[in-house]
């Protein structure tokens, strides 16, 4: 392995039952100095995501027994590292179905592993505090009863801690940040997922829809996240 444990950028579990495509996958990333641990069921993967806490997770869809949704659904009860699904099933259901049980993101086979490695890449740049030293005020932003914590990625909805993931955090932020400016899609994907990121946009569809599900705004009249034609997205007032 070229990666080793002091070297390492970060920790990936391969959960594919395709050994072949498996060994290929992780040898990209190893390269990339990722240290990679492979395995090749639903049961096994979610023993070692508890055990050896991920930093990202790279998840068949069509697992043996446990399929990935299941597998997904389970580690999102103790871990909010990212997922991406991979899927050799086309039909934009699965894709559908895959994110919403809490995967960030999804490739669908064949896939080029250079393009795998290049998500990966892109969704650990994402900020998570703010790294300088020197002491600053608390990022934060209310609308209405919803308070967001950017600097501690947290959210609070009527005071009460709402459980976003990873993705649906940066989402609501990126809104957030600038809530006067109504964003394409393809801002938002530019913001979260990364200027190099390439696939479905509608992507960012699905992660509105449970931001939304989770802050019981309403699509149909929401306050929270507000739907502008023929744009994108903006911050709605929250009232």
């Amino acid at each position: 392995m070229l990666a080793t444990r002091t070297a390492s950028v970060g920790r990936v579990l391969v959960v594919e039952d395709e050994v072949p495509l498996a060994r290929v996958v992780a040898s990209y990333l190893e390269r990339e100095a990722f240290e990679v641990e492979i395995v090749g069921n639903g049961v096994e993967a979610i023993e070692r995501a508890r055990e050896s806490a991920p930093t990202l997770m790279v998840l068949d869809l069509g697992l043996p027994g446990v399929d990935g949704v299941e597998v997904c659904r389970t580690v999102r009860t103790f871990s909010d590292c990212y997922i991406i699904m991979l899927t050799a099933r086309a039909e934009e259901v699965d894709k559908l179905v895959g994110l919403s049980v809490g995967a960030d993101d999804y490739l669908t086979k064949p896939f080029s592993p250079r393009e795998l490695v290049a998500r990966v890449r892109a969704m650990l740049r994402r900020p998570r505090t703010s790294l300088t030293g020197a002491p600053q005020e608390p990022r934060t932003a209310s609308f209405g009863p919803l308070s967001i914590d950017f600097d501690g990625r947290e959210v609070r909805l009527h005071e009460e801690l709402v459980d976003l993931t990873r993705t649906e955090f940066d989402v609501l932020a990126a809104l957030a940040e600038q809530p006067h400016l109504a964003f394409s899609r393809h801002q938002l994907i530019t913001r979260v997922w990364g200027a190099g990121w390439v696939g479905d946009e509608h992507l960012v569809d699905v992660h509105i829809g449970k931001v939304r599900r989770k802050l019981d705004d309403d699509p149909t009249s929401p306050v929270f996240i507000r739907t502008v034609r023929g744009v994108g997205y903006r911050m709605g007032p929250g009232e």
